[in-house]
């Protein structure tokens, strides 16, 4: 295996994108410092103190589907649905509204689907290969993830098995009375669902993040708790990370701050259309024992995982910025589509809003920056950051130090959007 020496990198940002990047970089033995302006998995509104836990690697199709395109007017125009638009940011969605409507159809749609289950295909195996490392008992568990659906948007779910079958992806179709044998305590509002017993969730994403985290420091891995204010690439070998505090110098730097990542494009002068994904969360205490493993139910575009907090109850799209407050009607929605799944729950806690990062084709970006070589982007997963972070760390740093990869990585470049 040929590779490149690079003697240091920096990473701003310390979520599980940035922690599994700096962890890959260091047993390639290259000096590695992490910037964050808050220590890993303590920001509220940072996605891993927040998301479903999920590790998602049949999840190949994503929102840019002629299918669901017939319904989006529907769903925002709605009080009542999976799908919300803050009217107040809809000018800057712009160009991320004519990018999805540019990938949505059934030929991008495929394209996305494939170069998701290239990647995804290999996030277990990623995984397993660092959680040998740390002790997950009590944060981590393997008993797949359910899908259920009623027999409204029967077209969709054969669209998605068929997509889902063509590229390999294992899947259990299941009636209603298999799905009551595997969570009997579901009230059966559905007409059926698949299985993909071979998934995996997290008890504590949060927690699995500090023992990740944890690793990188022992390892010898440096963190930085600075507000980065820029990136840039001076000379061909050297990038420089400015922070409220200093300046630092390293031969290569990497932006993998999710939905807080453009601010680090726009400065290096690419337009990428990214925007956010805002999702919310709430908790029902002592009622994660209802469930076995994670459920979504996907004609409300909404889940439940069972977590050491409680019954996590997950899900709806709304488009509004990284600045809109949290809102009411969303946490409302939750509640009642869990309800409606379970309705021995009770009075929910802990609101919550966090941030996912998007693009209009859901394929993140994973490479050089266009006119900076040695500045390399990890941005873009969407709701697959937690299952992609481990493989995300992989790609990257084969990147940084010059590996050979069987991987077609083309279709994650940032040059894609001109």
């Amino acid at each position: 295996m040929s590779t490149v020496k690079c003697e240091s990198v920096g990473i701003v940002g310390a979520g599980i994108q940035g922690v599994c990047i700096g962890l890959q970089l260091l047993k390639r033995n290259i000096k590695t410092t992490i910037f964050d302006n808050q220590d890993p998995g303590t920001g509220r509104n940072m996605a891993s103190y927040g998301n479903a836990g999920h590790f998602s690697p049949y999840a190949v199709l994503q929102l840019n589907r002629p299918d669901v395109l017939y319904d989006v007017p529907k769903m925002i125009f709605s009080t009542n649905g999976p799908l919300a638009l803050r009217w107040n940011y809809m000018h800057k969605m712009i160009p991320w509204i004519l990018g999805y409507l540019k990938n949505c159809n059934k030929k991008s749609m495929l394209h996305t689907a494939k170069y998701m289950h290239q990647i995804l295909d290999h996030s277990l195996s990623a995984y397993d290969e660092i959680f040998e490392e740390i002790d997950t008992t009590n944060l981590l568990e393997k008993k797949g993830i359910l899908y259920v659906w009623t027999n409204q948007n029967l077209k969709s779910r054969k669209l998605e098995i068929k997509v889902r079958n063509d590229l390999g992806v294992k899947q259990k179709i299941l009636t209603v009375k298999e799905i009551l044998e595997l969570e009997p305590n579901l009230k059966p509002v559905f007409s059926g669902g698949v299985y993909f017993d071979y998934a995996y969730h997290a008890r504590d994403p949060v927690g699995i993040l500090k023992k990740l985290f944890d690793l990188y420091i022992k390892k010898g891995g440096i963190f930085k708790k600075e507000n980065v204010n820029s990136v840039n690439q001076s000379t061909l070998n050297k990038t420089i990370i400015k922070t409220d505090n200093a300046e630092y110098n390293f031969e290569k730097s990497v932006i993998a701050c999710g939905a807080f990542s453009k601010k680090f494009t726009e400065q290096l002068g690419e337009k990428i259309p990214l925007d956010t994904e805002r999702g919310y969360h709430v908790h029902f205490e002592g009622m994660d024992k209802l469930i076995s493993r994670p459920i979504i139910f996907l004609d409300r575009g909404f889940g439940m995982t069972p977590m050491n907090q409680g019954l996590r109850a997950v899900g709806t799209v709304e488009l509004g910025g990284l600045k809109n407050p949290l809102s009411k009607k969303r946490i409302k929605y939750i509640v009642n589509c869990a309800k409606e799944l379970l309705p021995q729950l009770e009075e929910y806690k802990d609101e919550w809003l966090g941030f996912r990062p998007t693009l209009p084709d859901f394929l993140p970006v994973l490479g050089p920056s266009k006119n900076n070589k040695n500045i390399i982007y990890a941005f873009g997963h969407h709701h697959l950051g937690w299952t992609l972070g481990a493989m995300t760390g992989k790609i990257i740093s084969g990147i940084i130090s010059g590996e050979k990869t069987n991987l077609d990585l083309s279709p994650y470049s940032s040059s894609r959007f001109g």
